[in-house]
């Protein structure tokens, strides 16, 4: 009995000896396969989600930039054919907050050798100094029985375009501001020297 009572609490002793060994060796397992998975996942969120979405909102970004603006170019009022192939398209033709009204369109050179708009400064003497332009241009308010030159400076430089030489088949913008018709005209007659009238709406 002696014997049985002195090895009991020794073996008692060993068994709660291994115990905690096995317990620990078990938890330091554990938390290693639980670090081991945390820092796979966090890895993988890194590396692989975030330059998709980057790269999706780029290509989003690109795509918006990409639209074109709206442009008077998209729509013609008026197309004027003259002599030796010269056409001027007029696309607008506003009314402005300073009392004026500004037409925008293009000149096309159709003919075999360079033009400089010969006679479009008009007979003006005041305008002489203007040259090759739009100077000589002007509006007719058939309604109000009223003509309207071009705007000038007091040194009569000309609210428009000016002209170079340009070769055949070439296309170039223009402008000209006038003095406003009154609110009710809507529209009126536009003159270019040498050219043929073209009647043409009032937008605003």
């Amino acid at each position: 009995m002696n014997d049985i009572e002195r090895t009991t609490p020794m073996r008692a002793a060993m068994t709660r000896i291994r115990f905690k060994g096995a317990a620990a060796a078990a938890a330091s397992v554990a938390m290693a396969v639980v670090l081991t998975a945390c820092g796979g996942d966090g890895g993988s969120d890194k590396s692989e989600g975030k330059p998709k979405e980057s790269s999706a909102s780029s290509d989003s970004q690109k795509s918006e930039a990409a639209e074109p603006e709206a442009t008077d170019e998209g729509q013609v009022l008026a197309t004027i054919t003259g002599k030796d192939g010269i056409e001027v398209t007029v696309n607008s033709i506003n009314r402005e907050s300073g009392g004026f009204v500004t037409v925008k369109g293009r000149v096309k050179n159709g003919s075999d050798q360079i033009w400089t708009a010969p006679g479009w400064q008009g007979l003006e003497e005041e305008l002489a100094g203007n040259g090759a332009s739009m100077a000589g241009a002007s509006l007719v308010d058939q309604k109000g029985k009223k003509r309207y030159l071009v705007l000038r400076d007091t040194d009569g430089r000309c609210l428009c375009t000016k002209f170079e030489g340009f070769p055949p088949g070439a296309e170039t913008p223009f402008f000209a501001q006038f003095p406003a018709p009154p609110a009710g005209t809507t529209e009126v007659d536009f003159q270019v020297p040498s050219m043929p009238t073209a009647t043409i709406k009032i937008s605003g």
